[in-house]
């Protein structure tokens, strides 16, 4: 395979790996929506609760945060100081971008994967479930989110680094991949 091959494959694959966490993050946060809704209504409107349902609702939120990460970043859509960086040519932008990805996300986010292994090997071992007596099982499920997340992270920001070049990062709107 030819080297441009292998990198519109990769693109390929990013773009289809952003498809699936943005499918879950909009999953997670209509799941959510609708947990909260229904722990709402069960605690003020019956006096009881459901202790599953409050673990489910928790899990939820930690899927939609921990993979709505990669999302905003394929999306340009992370916080950024723009009081300087709107006055500076697209092209030092580019090659800002591509070093704070490389210098900075990469590392950061395969430390976050090295130092969280041993956490998720155990929970994995030991099929890991709610601190919450009567709780929800499967809480390993939602602790392997975190390094699947940073991995997609990783992916994410060599595809911007390496991927056709964007316009200027203003708004935050456009999509990266």
């Amino acid at each position: 395979m030819t080297m441009s091959r292998l990198l519109a494959a990769y693109l390929a694959l990013c773009r289809w790996l952003d498809r699936v966490a943005l499918a879950l993050c909009v999953a997670a946060g209509l799941f959510l929506t609708a947990a909260v809704l229904a722990i709402v209504v069960l605690r003020y409107g019956f006096g009881t609760g459901f202790i599953e349902l409050q673990d489910a609702a928790a899990y939820g939120f930690a899927v939609l945060m921990v993979f709505s990460l990669p999302v905003a970043l394929t999306r340009n859509g992370h916080v950024r100081v723009e009081v300087v960086s709107e006055r500076l040519p697209p092209r030092y932008l580019r090659v800002a971008d591509a070093l704070a990805l490389v210098a900075f996300l990469v590392p950061v986010f395969g430390l976050l994967i090295h130092a969280w292994w041993p956490q998720l090997s155990y929970a994995w071992s030991i099929r890991e479930g709610s601190v919450e007596t009567g709780g929800l099982g499967g809480l390993y499920l939602v602790k392997t989110a975190l390094p699947v997340a940073a991995a997609l992270m990783i992916a994410q920001g060599l595809a911007l680094v390496i991927g056709p070049r964007q316009p200027a990062h203003h708004g935050g709107s456009e999509t990266a991949l």
